[in-house]
C-alpha cells in the first residue's frame, strides 16, 4: 500500500508599499474573513512558479502589471490548522505598472493605500502578523490554530 504524501496549500500575496503607505484589499463575498483586510492574492495553479502565481494574480485581481524579476519575497509564514497546512509567501516589487482598481468587484470591496503607522483594526490576523514581521525584517513566522 502506498502512503499518500503530505500536501500544503501555497499561497502568494503582493505587499505594495509607496510613500510609507501600504496597499490593502477588503474581503467581500468570500466566505473567509469577509469585511476584513488583506493583500492581493492566491493560491498557485498546477505547474506554475511562485512568480508566476504572483504575477497572474496582481493581474486579475488589481490590474498591476508586475515583472517576475521584481517581486522579492520578504516573509514566509507557515499556517496549521486542523485539517490544513499551508505555506505563505509574501513579495514585494519597488516598481509596476499600472494603476491599482479592483477587478473582482464579486470578491473585493474597497482597495486602499493606508499609513503605515495607521493602519486599520480589520486586518486578517495572521497578515497583521506578516506586516509585523517584515516590518522587523522577520522573514520566516508560523501561525496555529483555529482563527488564523
Amino acid at each position: 500500500m502506498t502512503k499518500e504524501r503530505f500536501k500544503v496549500i501555497a499561497s502568494v500575496y503582493l505587499v505594495l508599499i509607496k510613500d510609507n503607505k501600504i496597499l490593502l484589499s477588503r474581503r467581500y463575498n468570500t466566505g473567509y474573513f469577509d469585511g476584513n483586510y488583506s493583500f492581493p492574492a492566491g493560491h498557485l495553479d498546477e505547474d506554475e512558479t511562485l512568480k508566476q502565481g504572483m504575477v497572474r494574480e496582481v493581474k486579475e485581481e488589481i490590474d498591476v502589471v508586475v515583472a517576475p524579476t521584481d517581486l522579492e519575497l520578504i516573509h514566509t509564514m507557515n499556517r496549521r490548522i486542523p485539517d490544513d497546512e499551508r505555506i505563505d509567501f509574501f513579495f514585494t516589487a519597488k516598481k509596476w505598472q499600472g494603476k491599482p482598481k479592483i477587478m473582482e468587484t464579486d470578491k473585493c470591496d474597497d482597495l486602499s493605500w493606508f499609513e503605515l503607522d495607521n493602519l486599520p483594526q480589520n486586518i486578517i490576523p495572521y497578515i497583521k502578523q506578516a506586516i509585523d514581521s517584515f516590518l522587523n525584517n522577520i522573514i520566516y513566522s508560523e501561525r496555529e490554530g483555529k482563527e488564523i
